[in-house]
C-alpha cells in the first residue's frame, strides 16, 4: 500500500530502507517528483519500467549527491565540470560516459555507454541520496507519457496500488515546476537535447560559449540518449490546444499575462512563475474533463522548455 509520508529524518531513513531491500520510492526535487531505485540494482531499476509502462529504449536519469560521485561514476571533461561547477546542484542533467567500474545497472542506459546525471537542488532528495550512499535512479514519478508531478498528491493518484512503491515523500508544490534542463558535449561544442529549467541563454552567458540545438524529439530508439526526447510525452489526458486566443465554449483558457483572465499560468507575465504552474494547472483542469486551451507563450528563455512541452502534449493528448 501506498502512504504520503511527511519530510522528518525517520521518514526518510524509512524511504533509504526501502531503497536498500530494491523497491521505489517516489521524492521531491526542485523540478518535479522522481520515481527512485537504487542505481546499481538490475531489478530495482527494472521496477521502474514496468511501474511507469515506459519503454525499455528511454534511458533514465541517475541523481547523485555531490561533483565527487558524479566523478566516481563518470568520465568528466574540462568543459563538463565547468557546467557541472557553475550549474549543479540545480534542474541540469549532463550526459557523460561511465566508467566501466561504475557498478550502474545497465538497464539505465538503454544500451549506450552514456549515462545522464544530475545533482538536484532540494534538501530532501540529498538528504536521501546521502543516507542512502549510492545513486539513485529517478526518472519522474508519473505513467510514460502523462502529465509529470509536481505534488505528492499527482504521484498518489497514479501509484496509489502499486505495490512496489510504498512511500512517497511529500514536499509540498516543486520550486520548479518542469523537469531538468538535459545538455550533451560533442566534439568540444554544448548541444541541449531537452529545455528545461535552466534556459539556453543562461548556459551561454555563464559558459561563454554558443549551445547548440541537439537532437530533435523523436519516434526512434536509435536517436535516444537523453530522456525526454520522445514525441509523445507530458500530455493530459484530454484535448489541448496552443496558442489559443480565445477559448471555445467547451475549453478552459490558461491565459498568459494581464491580458488575460484566471486561470492564467502568470497574470505577471513571468515566465518562470508559469513553469512552475503549468503541470499543476494541466492536472487540475484534467481531473475536471475540460478540454484545455493555452494561451501564446513568448519562445525565449524558459518559455522554450514551456513551449516544448505543451506542443508535444498537444500532438499526444487525444489519445
Amino acid at each position: 500500500m501506498t502512504t504520503i509520508k511527511k519530510i522528518n529524518d525517520k521518514n526518510i531513513l524509512g524511504a533509504v530502507k526501502v531503497l536498500k531491500a530494491g523497491d521505489l520510492v517516489c521524492f521531491p526535487t526542485e523540478t518535479v517528483y522522481g520515481l527512485g531505485a537504487d542505481a546499481t540494482n538490475n531489478l530495482a531499476v527494472a521496477k521502474i519500467f514496468n511501474a511507469k509502462n515506459r519503454p525499455s529504449f528511454n534511458p533514465i536519469i541517475v541523481h547523485v549527491s555531490s561533483k565527487k560521485m558524479v566523478e566516481r561514476l563518470g568520465i568528466l571533461t574540462s568543459l563538463s565540470e565547468k557546467i557541472i561547477d557553475a550549474f549543479c546542484p540545480g534542474p541540469l542533467t549532463i550526459i557523460l560516459e561511465r566508467k566501466k567500474d561504475s557498478g550502474l545497472s545497465d538497464l539505465l542506459n538503454a544500451g549506450l555507454k552514456t549515462t545522464a546525471f544530475r545533482i538536484p537542488d532540494n534538501t530532501v532528495a540529498i538528504k536521501l541520496l546521502k543516507n542512502f550512499k549510492k545513486p539513485i535512479a529517478a526518472p519522474s514519478a508519473n505513467k510514460s507519457g502523462y502529465l509529470s508531478p509536481t505534488k505528492a498528491e499527482h504521484v498518489y493518484e497514479q501509484f496509489k496500488n502499486n505495490e512496489d512503491i510504498p512511500i512517497i515523500l511529500d514536499d509540498g508544490r516543486t520550486k520548479v515546476g518542469l523537469e531538468s534542463t538535459v545538455v550533451y558535449e560533442e566534439n568540444n561544442n554544448i548541444k541541449i537535447l531537452r529545455h528545461g529549467g535552466i534556459s539556453k541563454e543562461l548556459l551561454e552567458d555563464s559558459l561563454k560559449i554558443k549551445i547548440i540545438e541537439g537532437n530533435k524529439n523523436t519516434k526512434f530508439s536509435k536517436d535516444l540518449i537523453s530522456p525526454g526526447m520522445l514525441n509523445k510525452h507530458y500530455a493530459p489526458k484530454v484535448p489541448l490546444r496552443i496558442n489559443a486566443i480565445h477559448k471555445k465554449n467547451d475549453e478552459i483558457l490558461l491565459g498568459f499575462g494581464p491580458d488575460y483572465e484566471e486561470p492564467n499560468l502568470s497574470k505577471k507575465g513571468n515566465l518562470v512563475e508559469a513553469a512552475a504552474n503549468l503541470f499543476s494547472f494541466l492536472s487540475i483542469y484534467e481531473k475536471k474533463g475540460k478540454k484545455i486551451a493555452i494561451a501564446p507563450i513568448p519562445n525565449n528563455g524558459i518559455g522554450r522548455a514551456i513551449n516544448d512541452r505543451i506542443v508535444r502534449a498537444s500532438s499526444s493528448s487525444s489519445r
